[in-house]
């Protein structure tokens, strides 16, 4: 059974920097395109990012100049360096397959607040 299990989050100034991460377990990790997942109260989950295994990287439009996913495929770990934050980027942020699979972990709550 595969888990996820993310780490790293908490309160960050605007404009400040951040790194999240996620561990995941019970699977051949080093063969998925893993990706960053955000999502707000009452809102939808929605991509951020994903890299996939040959280390090419998407990112959603408004953080690609500012985030960086990044794989560890010996950790089974992937990263979410969070640069220049804005309060915009307040969510709660998961990790999972790209496309997901049916498992969540539970994610690490990110706050931009002054």
């Amino acid at each position: 059974q595969v888990q996820f299990v993310e780490s790293g989050g908490g309160l960050v100034q605007p404009g400040g920097s951040l790194n999240i991460s996620c561990v995941t377990s019970g699977v051949a990790f080093s063969t998925w395109t893993m990706g960053w997942y955000r999502q707000g109260l009452g809102d939808e989950r929605e991509l951020v990012a994903f890299i996939n295994t040959d280390g090419d990287q998407w990112y959603q439009g408004g953080v690609g100049d500012r985030f960086i996913i990044a794989r560890d495929d010996a950790k089974s770990t992937i990263y979410l360096q969070m640069n220049s934050v804005k309060r915009s980027d307040t969510d709660r942020y998961f990790c999972n397959r790209a496309p997901v699979t049916s498992v969540w972990g539970q994610g690490v709550q990110v706050t931009v607040s002054s």
